[in-house]
């Protein structure tokens, strides 16, 4: 089978040929990696027109639509040579939202999917470990459960139907509306569901699951940055809940799969032209990628990769200026702590950089307070062990976002990145949490959280190479004798 199932079911083969618009996020992006020879697990797509169709049918899923399943799943099956939810050789899958316009975190995903008690015996007999087959299944009910809502049947193509229209509700969720509102994103282009054959990150001690920037989201350097989590699945890294390790780990442990991760990366990145940010598995030694996308990352990042793109001729000089708005200067310029102020400040936690930037604010550690109090005019500081998408509205408002649980690449670090909201993570089980009511100043450039206002100095432009290469060629395009700020400058470009 080649392209097409039906109209609508296209298998993901790297030669469908359609855009992000029809196929979304995440099934254009297993489209280009296909079509790129990198690793990724077969798979086929219910496209957004789809949904557009159940949502103008009653959301009803149209009965041409699911007549078309069976035959893209069968490619499914010939490929990875195992049998959808049966069989000494059982095929699980995952069921994926993907609107075309990244939407990290807003809409739902059951893994595992087509578990049975037959399954779950054939999964242990074939690997020779119970307790792997039991977990699988564990994660499989639970996931079905919450993004459903009822218990899972017996049947696999009845979960799989279940679970399509499970996907194409997310798309009118309330944080799902609440997300698109707040950022001027349409509600009419839908989302696709992208179902794909599984491979284990809890298969045994060298499987893991991972998250990869070709560079560093936080600080804007060059080098690989990402965390991996052994005998790890599916949500477990994003979801802050475990403390990943550092991609050095991997290197060390299974280096040929850690060569064939930064091989790919090199590969997509050129390709893409910018920053990716890979979702990985690792499944006995094998790498797997599942998907990869334009990396959201802070406004320094944003700045420094402008810069460095250009210089090593992957975008144009004006390419790079219409990457960098005013705003992403402005917070690079920003102010910061002044060292002098810290030889007497009292630090209350450290963790890890997710966002850089300062504020100072009242901690508050219920997601639903700090909305109210952060509407009502007051500077707040939201706390948690971890964070969810359901908090994502409240972390909006907020002047900075702590966490104690988690790594640079779970849900906080990753959607403060996005807004540009001073996080840090992984501050410990009991630090921040527990000083809720007290007014603290976030560093998160640094990973410090100190007790009070620390004195805070200005930024200046012409201490930094980048902001001197930056001031250059807008100089060059303005004609050498325009005034004003760095932003200013950008403004003036843009025609703002």
């Amino acid at each position: 089978m080649t392209g097409i199932a039906h109209a609508n079911v296209l298998v993901l083969d790297g030669s469908t040929g359609q855009p992000r618009e029809t196929l979304g996020g995440k099934a254009w992006s297993i489209e280009q990696m296909r079509a790129l020879d990198v690793p990724v697990p077969p798979a086929f797509v219910l496209t957004t027109q789809v949904c557009q169709e159940y949502y103008d049918g009653g959301q009803e899923l149209p009965v041409h639509v699911w007549s078309a399943v069976p035959e893209a799943m069968s490619h499914l099956e010939h490929v990875t040579g195992r049998t959808f939810g049966t069989g000494d050789h059982p095929l699980l899958v995952s069921v994926r939202s993907g609107a075309a316009t990244s939407m990290p975190g807003m809409m739902d995903t059951v893994l595992n999917l087509g578990m049975t008690d037959g399954v779950s015996q054939a999964l242990a007999a074939q690997s020779g470990d119970p307790a792997y087959a039991d977990d699988t299944r564990e994660r499989f009910r639970e996931q079905f459960e919450q993004v459903v809502g009822v218990a899972a049947p017996d049947d696999p193509w009845e979960q799989l139907r279940l679970a399509i229209i499970a996907v194409l509700d997310s798309w009118n969720s309330r944080r799902a509306v609440s997300y698109r509102r707040d950022r001027g994103i349409s509600d009419d282009g839908g989302t696709a569901v992208t179902v794909q054959a599984m491979v284990f990150g809890n298969l045994d001690n060298r499987s893991g699951t991972g998250v990869l920037f070709t560079r560093n989201p936080l600080s804007g350097s060059a080098e690989p940055y990402g965390e991996w989590l052994p005998r790890g699945q599916g949500e477990d890294i994003v979801s802050g809940r475990s403390d990943a390790l550092p991609l050095d780990d991997l290197a060390s442990v299974m280096p040929g799969a850690y060569t064939d991760l930064m091989t790919a990366a090199t590969k997509l990145e050129q390709h893409s032209r910018d920053v990716q940010d890979i979702e990985f598995t690792v499944e006995s030694g094998t790498l797997w990628l599942l998907q990869t996308r334009s990396a959201k990352r802070s406004p320094e990042a944003i700045v420094r990769h402008a810069v460095q793109l250009q210089r090593q001729g992957l975008i144009s000089v004006s390419e790079a200026l219409d990457r960098i708005a005013p705003e992403h200067l402005e917070t690079l310029l920003a102010p910061h702590i002044d060292p002098a102020a810290l030889d007497t400040a009292t630090t209350v936690a450290t963790g890890k950089p997710a966002c850089p930037g300062i504020a100072t604010g009242t901690v508050v550690v219920d997601a639903d307070e700090a909305q109210d109090r952060a509407e009502a005019g007051e500077n707040v500081v939201l706390a948690r062990p971890s964070t969810h998408p359901d908090d994502v509205a409240a972390m909006s408002m907020c002047q900075a976002v702590l966490t104690e649980l988690g790594g640079s690449t779970s849900h906080a670090a990753v959607a403060c990145r996005e807004m540009g909201i001073p996080c840090i993570v992984g501050c410990g089980e009991g630090t921040v949490t527990g000083t809720a009511g007290q007014e603290l100043t976030v560093d998160a450039a640094e990973g410090t959280v100190y007790k009070g206002r620390p004195t805070i100095v200005a930024g200046s432009e012409g201490e930094d190479p980048d902001i001197v290469q930056i001031s250059t060629w807008l100089q060059e395009e303005l004609g050498g004798d325009a005034a004003g700020s760095l932003a200013e400058l950008l403004r003036i470009r843009s025609g703002q």
